[in-house]
């Protein structure tokens, strides 16, 4: 399956509009977008290359646990970058791909609309980038 089949397989199991899919190079040690849904060109341009421990997808890459927020248009937290309030959405969350404990990617989810994910959620989001970073290889 191609990297953006899995996104829009993701995306939609989870009730979102928008969403990335970074891989990790082994290379140069830096997320690339592999697959997006929604993304304006310049978000998507500026998100093509992310250094882990920069933006959302980059800090959950580098925490390994999950960065989110339920407004993006009004975060003060400082792990959202200002250029990704050109994204028309308001929850968004980067989920690290761990398959056996080694980082693969990030996916990022975003819904339009304000939300708080619940600890379900949050299993569910896992357990869906430990599948997409098996099914990716």
């Amino acid at each position: 399956m191609t990297p953006d089949q899995l996104l829009r397989d993701a995306l939609a199991s989870h009730g979102c509009s928008t969403g990335t899919l970074h891989v990790l190079d082994p290379a140069d040690g830096q997320l690339k977008l592999a697959a997006q849904v929604g993304l304006p060109d310049q978000v998507a341009a500026i998100v093509a290359v992310v250094p882990v421990g920069k933006g959302m997808a980059g800090l959950a890459a580098q925490r390994r646990e999950p960065v989110q927020t339920c407004n993006l248009q009004t975060d003060t937290t400082g792990d959202i970058r200002p250029g990704a309030k050109a994204v028309p959405v308001q929850a968004s969350i980067a989920v690290p791909m761990l398959l056996d404990d080694r980082l693969c990617g990030v996916l990022g989810f975003a819904r339009a609309e304000y939300h708080e994910w619940s600890a379900d959620e949050l299993a569910a989001l896992a357990a869906t980038a430990t599948e997409t970073a098996r099914q990716l290889g």
